[in-house]
């Protein structure tokens, strides 16, 4: 059987955070999270234009989960024995074929097969992303480095679904959606530019600690209570301001990514200097405090008190816990803690708008806003718990260097 190895990347070895290799990986990550963000906010507002329940919407949100869940057992154990590089271009193709479909479907059919489909991609493209990137970056600079990748999909997370929401009144759904298939494309290219210098590979075999590693479990607990609230924010805040009748709800989206490409990189400098324990635990609390103004918010401008908050919650709480996965294994095996990390994301992604549609049925979306504050307690008290051993880990990270 062939090992493992890959060479340090030039940035990795000089200490730089901005060599080629990671410049590549950012724009294409940036790109390809345009288009996923475009498509996320829109594919639950067009499933409620085509007439669907709102646990349909929910479920449709949400529904690439499932098969991102299953294709896990694949992406993990084939990042880390073929070509990250190219098994993360087939990928984006294929994403980019997805919401091509999404802009020719007329029925709620149809959108369910391509958002299955789209899971199947997702499987591969987020973990790519981030193993690649991890792999640029000097030990001392990680959580910075992270902090910095993460931008793309945190900006994108923001601006996305105002591009998308703003875009679709002037060209309509379908055309939206082919944009966001072009974004994507694009994304395709600037992998094919990234020189990722890669040696041997080790025999592609499925175990489960190649799938995912287990050493991981933490943070993609926490990923998982931090992305399931966020995703019902991303999939049901335009209904809801809609029905409230608040005009050009899109800039909470807006609010969002500019205080949060302020704050991010500090956090992420923060992180390195004071641990993750004492970054998260702030997180937690501004996150739930988001959901609590949303769910009391008469206009615009308390929407976007809210969105400023949830960007020193959520915004910064996604790429401490992403390094901290990272941290937990030797670079060989980041194919495996990365899948790790976004099984969380994916099963929050899954679950959250799901449960949520359960309770805007139940008893509307005032209450469905303040419910989703419970899983924010619940990281508070996981990190209390969890205190000592994260700790650990980063010790032990620091110890072995980016390696």
């Amino acid at each position: 059987m062939q090992t493992a190895a890959r060479n340090k990347s030039e940035g990795a070895a000089s200490g730089k955070i901005w060599n080629a290799a990671f410049i590549s990986i950012f724009i294409a990550n940036a790109m390809m999270n345009l288009g996923q963000q475009m498509v996320n906010t829109l594919i639950a507002k067009y499933a409620d234009y085509l007439g669907a329940a709102a646990t349909a919407v929910g479920l449709l949100a949400g529904l690439f989960s499932a098969t991102a869940l299953f294709f896990k057992l694949f992406s993990g154990p084939a990042m880390d024995s073929f070509s990250r590089k190219k098994l993360l271009m087939g990928a984006m193709a294929l994403m980019a074929f997805c919401y091509i479909g999404f802009g020719i479907s007329s029925s709620m059919p149809m959108l369910m097969f391509f958002r299955l489909l789209e899971g199947t991609a997702r499987a591969f493209t987020a973990t790519g992303c981030l193993a690649i990137a991890s792999d640029t970056l000097p030990a001392e600079k990680f959580g910075s480095g992270i902090g910095i990748f993460s931008l793309a999909q945190g900006a994108c997370q923001a601006i996305g679904p105002t591009i998308g929401l703003t875009i679709y009144r002037y060209i309509g759904y379908n055309n939206t959606f082919f944009l966001a298939a072009f974004c994507v494309a694009l994304g395709v290219i600037a992998t094919g530019l990234a020189k990722i210098e890669e040696k041997e590979h080790k025999q592609f075999k499925i175990t489960l600690s190649g799938v995912a590693a287990i050493e991981a479990i933490i943070p993609a607990i926490l990923l998982f209570l931090f992305v399931g609230t966020y995703f019902t924010v991303s999939s049901f805040i335009a209904i809801y301001g809609t029905d409230m009748g608040v005009v050009n709800i899109g800039l909470y989206f807006t609010v969002y990514a500019c205080v949060m490409l302020v704050s991010r990189p500090i956090v992420g400098k923060l992180s390195d200097k004071f641990g993750v324990v004492k970054v998260m635990i702030p997180a937690a609390i501004c996150f739930a405090l988001s959901l609590f103004l949303i769910s009391i918010a008469t206009s615009l401008p308390m929407f976007l008190v809210a969105a400023a908050i949830a960007a020193f919650g959520y915004g910064t709480a996604l790429p401490t816990l992403q390094a901290l996965a990272m941290k937990c294994v030797p670079s060989a095996r980041r194919g495996a803690a990365s899948n790790m990390a976004y099984i969380g994301q994916d099963l929050g992604n899954l679950a959250g708008p799901v449960a949520a549609g359960f309770v805007v049925e139940a008893l509307g979306y005032r209450l469905m806003w303040k419910f989703m504050m419970l899983p924010m307690a619940a990281v508070l008290v996981l990190l209390l718990v969890w205190n000592g051993k994260i700790r650990t880990i980063e010790s032990d990270f620091q110890a072995r260097g980016n390696s």
